[in-house]
């Protein structure tokens, strides 16, 4: 055997090694993969979890089908700027033709009540949501780009493990809803976001933080569970229709 043939040989051993110890490392995670939908009744809890959740933070309730009335923001310490706009808001603005089908921002997405599917990679984990048919890409091996990249409703989204929880940081976010009745996020708003499976695998359990100097004097965070479906489930198309917005009102007989 020639020097170059020892050489090739030898990269190949050192390829299918780093291969070998990167799927070892993956296959040392818990794996998310799967089809979830919202927890009935009341949401479990993490010790773990909440025990990281940073202090001056407070918990907001509004979880799936639930919403603050107007003027309620769930212990949020708004700024002034940010409560002043948020009195002048009305449903009505949001159900026009133009807003009715707006994609909302991610940190109101995940709470929402519609089912999502994870799937889990060595480099990405994807978040696929039936809400506004929307996804996520957590890049599990990047560094967020500069300030100057674009800012978007999902933001940009990274990754790491930390012993049996995923930790997902968000920065990069447009403006966007925090409570759903006026009280919007700046494009400063960072999110971090853990998550980890229940002792027997069948439910997820989140805590997603959220803060805003631009908007809020203290920060936010949900606590969330999602039940894994037993069975392969797909995730169905949202297709919203804006039609709808022009009839916004009828049904309590406007």
């Amino acid at each position: 055997m020639t020097y170059r043939m020892l050489t090739a040989a030898a990269a190949g051993l050192a390829v299918s090694a780093a291969l070998g110890a990167g799927a070892l490392a993956q296959d040392a995670h818990p794996d998310l993969t799967g089809y979830y939908y919202s927890v009935r009744g009341p949401v479990p809890e993490d010790p773990e979890l909440m025990a990281k959740i940073a202090p001056n933070t407070v918990r907001l309730q509004d979880l799936g089908p639930i919403e603050y009335p107007k003027g309620e923001f769930g212990g949020l310490e708004a700024t002034p700027e940010a409560l002043e706009k948020a009195a002048n808001w009305s449903p009505e603005d949001d159900m026009t033709l133009s807003k009715a089908c707006e994609v909302p921002g991610m940190i109101y997405t995940m709470q929402g009540p519609f089912p999502f599917k994870i799937h889990q990679g060595q480099d990405f984990i994807i978040i696929q949501l039936e809400y506004f048919d929307l996804t996520r890409i957590v890049f599990m091996n990047g560094e967020h780009p500069d300030e100057g990249a674009p800012h978007t409703k999902m933001g940009h989204s990274i990754g790491w493990w930390e012993d049996d929880t995923l930790v997902i940081e968000t920065t990069h976010l447009s403006e966007a809803t925090i409570t759903n009745n006026g009280l919007n996020f700046s494009e400063n708003a960072k999110s971090i976001e853990r998550y980890t499976l229940s002792e027997d695998g069948q439910t997820l359990l989140g805590t997603q933080e959220f803060e805003d100097p631009d908007v809020l004097n203290n920060r936010g965070v949900r606590v969330m569970a999602w039940d894994r479906s037993p069975v392969s489930e797909y995730i169905y198309p949202y297709e919203c229709d804006p039609s709808f917005g022009a009839n916004f009102g009828l049904s309590a007989g406007d």
